[in-house]
């Protein structure tokens, strides 16, 4: 059965994150959701618009193997203001699916209640103080936490995106994608 995987994506989202998620766990053969905030173009914080393949209304109660969230600002914040997006994360993470996010991500899960005595990592200056006591902090570039994982930023997308692709396909898989895309 093909994984499935939902990313949502709200006005300022990391485009490299975002766009490398999507496209290297659709090389691994797992079916992408890509969810809007709301309906029509979400423009990156970068000003690249990016049309998703639905609304999150849409698509809410509909079940995934993992959701994982890009970072970038104001996308980040308007990702932790969503009770939508709170639910999600915590009614996967009770049904033991994967949570995952990057760059300033990660803050979302620590709000949610997800990080709470985990490994994790984000972009350095996006955690808040306030909740580091509650988790394990790293510098790792993409950290695994049984079933929560977490990457620092736009440079270590490509790793968090293999990462994630391993996990929901096989070693085999992920190694088939990276030789395709001429990694070193």
């Amino acid at each position: 059965m093909t994984k499935r995987v939902l990313i949502p994506l709200a006005e300022g989202f990391e485009e490299v994150e975002a766009v490398t998620l999507v496209d290297v766990l659709r090389r691994a053969g797992v079916t992408v959701v890509t969810a809007g905030l709301r309906a029509g173009p979400m423009a990156g914080s970068h000003g690249l618009a990016v049309v998703p393949d639905t609304t999150l209304d849409a698509v809410a109660a509909e079940s995934f193997d993992m959701m994982v969230l890009p970072g970038g600002l104001p996308g980040t914040t308007h990702l932790d203001e969503d009770p939508r997006v709170h639910a999600l994360l915590k009614r996967l993470a009770g049904e033991e699916k994967y949570v995952a996010a990057i760059c300033a991500a990660p803050s979302v899960l620590a709000h949610a209640g997800l990080l709470t005595g985990k490994r994790a990592t984000s972009y350095p200056t996006c955690m808040p103080e306030e909740l580091l006591p509650s988790m394990h902090y790293c510098d790792d570039p993409v950290v695994r936490d049984g079933r929560v994982i977490t990457s620092r930023g736009p440079g270590t997308a490509m790793d968090f995106a293999l990462t994630l692709s391993e996990l929901l396909t096989s070693r085999a898989v992920r190694d088939e994608v990276e030789a395709e895309l001429m990694r070193p």
